[in-house]
């Protein structure tokens, strides 16, 4: 993570990581096998492929093999193989993996904030590298929260869990570094003038972007200025909907922001 953002806050990371895996255990073990088996929003994935996906992410935290799928080209290949392999596995199995392995990654992360291991940069696919603290608690309560309110509820048309300030700021902490990531090794067009995303409601803040990536918001001057609710910023940050579709306000230099907005993709 570029040194502009401030530190990674573990506690309420392993705070958010713990109350999301207890959420999704829940709202996983109470779903019928019909909508068990359903198609999810997820591209091609079932609601149990995605439960299957995040159970074999935390387990691989812990195992040599996840620093080898760590090292391949592209996170989203690398996520397709063990989804593969849990399509044999009954629910049980793939709810026992998520259980226990959720349980593990934040017992890890209760230990690591704790050392200097909590600083240890650690590289993640094509995302770049990251203080190990933020990569085991950002990735998986950004996952858990992502998918949950965006590819299984809707898909079964039932009424997202509500979140709070807390875990959205978790997640908003770990989309921000990856944001940050990219943006530096790719900047925009004009980026260099600068802008300000601004993210409203619970959970939100501010923060400065230009080539050199996401920094806390500074007092310098910026050519544009991007407003949205927090609460969407998952939603469309990813592209699971379109920017052009979210209550979104760009002010200054509109043609600079809509350039960096169309390169907005955080995965």
């Amino acid at each position: 993570m570029p040194p502009q953002l401030p530190s990674p806050d573990l506690k309420n990371l392993l705070t958010a990581l713990r109350a999301e895996s207890a959420l999704m255990l829940d709202f996983a073990n109470d779903l019928t096998t019909q909508q068990w088996n359903s198609p999810s929003r997820a591209t091609g994935w079932t609601v149990a492929d995605i439960v299957g996906h995040i159970g074999s992410t935390a387990h691989n935290f812990y195992i040599p093999a996840g620093i080898r799928a760590a090292r391949q080209p592209s996170l989203e290949k690398a996520n397709e193989g063990p989804v593969r392999v849990r399509r044999g596995w009954d629910r049980e199995q793939v709810m026992d993996e998520f259980e226990k392995s959720t349980r593990s990654v934040a017992n890890m992360l209760a230990f690591v904030r704790h050392t200097p291991l909590r600083s240890l940069p650690t590289r993640l696919n094509e995302l770049g590298t990251y203080p190990l603290g933020l990569l085991i608690g950002g990735a998986l309560a950004f996952d858990l929260h992502t998918h949950l309110r965006h590819d299984i509820a809707p898909a079964l048309g039932v009424s997202a869990p509500e979140t709070d300030a807390d875990r959205m700021r978790a997640v908003l902490t770990w989309m921000t570094a990856v944001l940050s990531n990219q943006t530096k090794a790719a900047p925009s067009t004009g980026i260099e003038a600068g802008l300000t995303l601004t993210l409203t409601g619970p959970g939100g803040g501010s923060w400065r972007v230009d080539e050199t990536g996401l920094a806390s918001s500074a007092q310098r001057p910026t050519a544009a200025h991007i407003t949205a609710p927090a609460i969407t910023f998952p939603d469309w940050g990813t592209r699971r909907s379109s920017w052009h579709d979210s209550p979104l306000q760009i002010d200054g230099d509109h043609e600079m922001a809509s350039r960096y907005l169309n390169t907005v993709n955080v995965i």
